[in-house]
């Protein structure tokens, strides 16, 4: 049976505004980062904004994006990964309705870690480092909860997301947005490091294309369901780079260096995903990376 007649068996109530019908209200866990900032400013649904130190949600349709964002907290707090992208769900988890809630659960292409390209919602998972671990690791807490409580829910595997807003462009290279960082340093005319010269390949899409993405897959998505989010592209990041230095008239050096034994410890070289399911529901992305890039160089 085809992803798309599966999504009929399952299809959710939950579905955005539309011929005059009231948005349905959404409980967002985290939503004052990155991504869960520019979802409430746009999504189809009624975001309610989730305090910090609450762990109830206040309506039956649920988005969670509370999570760490990189491997490197081992070298400041062992748990914190733990904490945070474990206890804090459970947590969580334990205040839904069986029956009634649908729970969104946004997780990281991260998970895949080391698995055959491009990567399916099926593909074998691999994570190196705390962080990718404890997130897969969610995932599996997650699937098994909800089936033992009887609480449908979703998995939204997010690619490279980038855009305006991110706070990762002003931190060091590998611990968020790489790309944004890089941009800051080509708008400066210093000098640009690549990992492996910049041949490896990333899957990019532009936040304002994954919060659209999101919506769909909240309102028309299978539900107790994985979906990659992303371009299903692979991109090579040195054409990247390339492409900013030319939008940013940048004098930038380009130098090629040797991954840290730590990067090489926990990250893998290649990742691009197959997005064919999420494409199933209708999903085209509208923000080229060129028109993004461009936006990012101003």
């Amino acid at each position: 049976m085809s992803t798309t007649a599966q999504s009929q068996d399952n299809f959710t109530d939950h579905r955005p505004a539309g011929h005059g019908d009231r948005a349905p209200e959404i409980s967002v866990f985290g939503g004052s980062g990155f991504i869960g900032s520019r979802f409430r400013a746009q999504t189809a649904y009624k975001p309610l904004l989730i305090a910090r130190d609450s762990r109830l949600p206040r309506s039956d349709l649920v988005l969670y994006l509370i999570s760490t964002t990189h491997n490197y907290h081992v070298f400041e707090d062992l748990h914190r990964d733990i904490e945070t992208n474990l206890t804090v769900l459970v947590d969580v988890l334990a205040n839904l309705k069986p029956g009634r809630t649908v729970f969104n659960f946004v997780s990281s292409w991260f998970v895949y870690g080391e698995t055959e390209l491009p990567a399916h919602e099926n593909s074998c998972c691999h994570p190196k480092g705390f962080y990718s671990i404890t997130k897969r690791a969610a995932e599996d807490l997650l699937i098994s909860y909800c089936r033992t409580f009887g609480i449908d829910y979703r998995i939204l595997r997010l690619s490279n997301i980038y855009g305006p807003g991110d706070g990762g462009a002003a931190q060091a290279p590998g611990k968020k947005n790489a790309l944004q960082f890089l941009i800051e340093r080509l708008k400066r005319n210093e000098p640009i490091e690549l990992y492996h010269d910049g041949n490896f390949y990333r899957d990019y899409l532009h936040v304002d294309d994954a919060v659209a993405a999101i919506d769909l897959v909240l309102s028309r998505g299978e539900l107790n369901q994985i979906y990659n989010i992303g371009s299903g592209e692979k991109i090579l990041f040195r054409d990247l780079i390339a492409l900013a230095r030319r939008q940013t008239g940048s004098s930038s050096p380009i130098i090629a260096v040797e991954p840290p034994p730590f990067h090489r410890a926990v990250q893998v070289k290649d990742f691009y995903m197959n997005c064919d399911r999420l494409k199933a529901l209708g999903f085209k992305p509208r923000i080229t990376l060129e028109e993004g890039i461009s936006s990012l160089c101003q």
